[in-house]
């Protein structure tokens, strides 16, 4: 013989047909965490929040600028020194880390004794640096400025700390650059005064040379020697045709032609010196022989080459100095204010209406499960271990305690 039994499928109704059941619970110990959180709430303190806002300086072109364009005409080198040597403006990564460094925080924390603000025992600055940076925060917005925003329990405090770390971040940021142009200085230095002692041994060099071989400008000079030797070979070709006329002529014994041959002699020794002498230089300070002209000629390139570098070495590192001197002399602000924090007249922390209200809620989501397995508990007449047992004796007490019958 065999029983069927027949499982009824709950409702939605069913369901809150139980919570109706347990409403006294759901409804008392709600309102006694309401109005407990409500207690705790309205015992947290105020807290303030102050922002100021602040710009990097659009990036100008430094007073050294002009002054390398009226040294030099060329405004590119006083940009390149810029990149080459530091001179370009800050960047918000700079700010920013200077803003979080423990050398800022640490001062923040002194000066406004926020060791004892936040209960920290001990002259822990650790903790102290760990906690104020809950209370801290310096963002970009979407416009590219920087928000630095301070939350304390007094709003003058918040707007003094917001105010002081503006001051801060840019004294110490011209403190850097100043740094970084002292040392930028110091490099260039050595460097633009090895260039004036090179300059100054390849100049030496030029005069010791232009001395020995008593020349000025060796093209015009080693022109001037071609010439004069292209004339003369011009000058043996006519007297060589001339001769050999007056020698058809008059023959070869006639004074004539013998005054012509002494010519054409002549004329051919020049041509030699000019070729082969090397007493040539010692006797005109024009006119060289064609073997030394290619030493004389490399030998002067070289040197004049070497005067030309180290020249065009000063026309670039002669400004950059100047500009490195000018920078390390300038104390000029690197933050423009925006927005200067004043003191909130809005709280900002805590939000009490919405704590209130998620407290309220959680505590009815974990009510709504414990009446659900209460009324399981209750209402089970058969049981497959002792904690069922236990369990149940355990909400019988409840609604004991409440009062309630099922």
């Amino acid at each position: 013989m065999s029983e069927e039994t027949t499982v009824k499928t709950p409702t939605i109704s069913d369901y809150f047909y139980i919570l109706y059941k347990w409403k006294k619970i759901l409804i008392i110990n709600l309102l006694i965490v309401s109005a407990i959180t409500v207690t705790i709430v309205l015992l947290l303190p105020n807290k303030y929040k102050a922002t100021a806002t602040i710009m990097i300086p659009p990036d100008t072109q430094s007073a050294f600028g002009g002054l390398t364009s009226l040294l030099s005409g060329k405004s590119s080198i006083s940009s390149m020194g810029a990149k080459l040597f530091g001179v370009a403006g800050t960047s918000e990564d700079v700010l920013l880390g200077i803003l979080n460094s423990r050398t800022a925080l640490t001062d923040v924390i002194n000066k406004f004794n926020l060791i004892d603000y936040y209960e920290i025992s001990e002259n822990n600055y650790d903790k102290t640096i760990k906690a104020f940076r809950k209370d801290l925060s310096a963002d970009p917005n979407e416009f590219g400025m920087i928000e630095i925003s301070v939350i304390n329990k007094d709003p003058k405090v918040a707007a003094s700390i917001s105010n002081y770390f503006v001051a801060l971040i840019d004294s110490m940021n011209i403190v850097l650059n100043i740094e970084r142009a002292k040392n930028n200085r110091i490099f260039i230095e050595q460097r633009y005064l090895k260039n004036l002692q090179d300059l100054r041994v390849a100049e030496d060099s030029l005069f010791h040379f232009q001395r020995k071989f008593g020349i000025v400008s060796v093209p015009d000079q080693l022109e001037g020697t071609f010439k004069a030797a292209a004339e003369i070979e011009t000058q043996l070709t006519r007297k060589e045709i001339e001769a050999f006329f007056l020698k058809q002529q008059y023959g070869e014994n006639s004074p004539q032609y013998n005054i012509a041959q002494q010519e054409v002699n002549l004329l051919k020794k020049k041509v030699q010196e000019l070729k082969n002498s090397s007493d040539l230089t010692s006797k005109s300070n024009i006119l060289y022989a064609f073997k030394d002209m290619p030493n004389i000629a490399i030998s002067y390139l070289r040197i004049f080459r070497e005067v030309e570098i180290q020249q065009a070495i000063l026309e670039f590192v002669m400004p950059m100095y100047e500009q490195a001197k000018v920078e390390e002399q300038k104390s000029v602000p690197t933050v423009m204010v925006i927005d200067k924090a004043v003191p909130p007249q809005l709280k900002d922390s805590p939000k009490r209406s919405i704590i209130v209200i998620g407290i309220f809620l959680l505590a009815l989501c974990l009510h709504i499960p414990f009446v659900y397995l209460g009324e399981r508990a209750v209402t089970r007449n058969e049981f497959s271990n002792p904690l069922q047992i236990k369990l149940k004796n355990f909400y019988s007490k409840v609604l004991n305690f409440y009062k309630i019958k099922i």
